[in-house]
């Protein structure tokens, strides 16, 4: 799932800080419901939160509620004094093994890909 209006405030200047979130995942015996997802995110939008904290509360909420087997959030946040920030977390269910392990590469624009 690709989420490419997400905000949340600076907790530092209150000013917004814009992402597109990318939600990968492998469900077990629950999905995400969309509805839910975009309430979910749109909760964001007047909280400060530190790029690397937000994307990991994310997750950690996402996987506690769907219980996948797999699932990984990549948070690419849109450039601020000069600096992209890219911020990837995963949770694997106990047990599970990824048949492939994914690599994260980088571009000069800031945009980063797996393979």
């Amino acid at each position: 799932m690709q989420i490419p209006e997400f905000t949340c405030l600076c907790p530092k200047t209150g000013q917004p800080d814009f992402a597109t979130l990318h939600l990968d995942y492998i469900p077990d015996k629950t999905c995400v419901e969309l509805k839910s997802l975009k309430l979910y995110m749109w909760s964001f939008r007047d909280r400060g939160a530190f790029h690397e904290a937000v994307t990991n509360e994310i997750l950690d909420t996402l996987s506690n509620c769907t219980k996948p087997k797999y699932m990984r959030l990549t948070a690419k946040f849109y450039v601020r004094g000069g600096i992209f920030t890219t911020v990837v977390v995963d949770h694997t269910k106990k047990g599970y093994t990824l048949k492939q392990p994914l690599q994260l590469e980088f571009n000069g624009n800031g945009q980063s890909t797996y393979t």
